[in-house]
């Protein structure tokens, strides 16, 4: 007789290489209000399907589009800074 053995105990295993490490929580934390904005602009590109295009839906979309923007630049400035050594002039 064959033992048939679960993907949950393969899975769990390994479970102690699978854990996020502290430099990736601190990462994912640093991008989350990038994600949220994303998040936010799917939402509203999906809203707008569901009906004829109108301007209140344009008008999310290009707000939910300027907040990803402004998730971005402040990311790359904020990544850009804590890289440069000696700080900034």
């Amino acid at each position: 007789m064959e033992h048939i053995v679960t993907v949950q105990d393969a899975v769990t295993a390994f479970a102690d290489w699978i854990e996020p490490t502290d430099a990736e929580l601190d990462a994912i934390e640093q991008e989350s209000p990038l994600i949220l904005a994303e998040v936010d602009l799917l939402d509203a590109q999906i809203k707008a399907m569901d009906h004829p295009e109108n301007e209140i839906d344009a008008r999310r979309i290009r707000r939910a589009r300027n907040r990803v923007l402004a998730a971005r630049r402040d990311l790359a400035n904020r990544t850009v800074g804590a890289n440069a050594p000696g700080g900034a002039a």
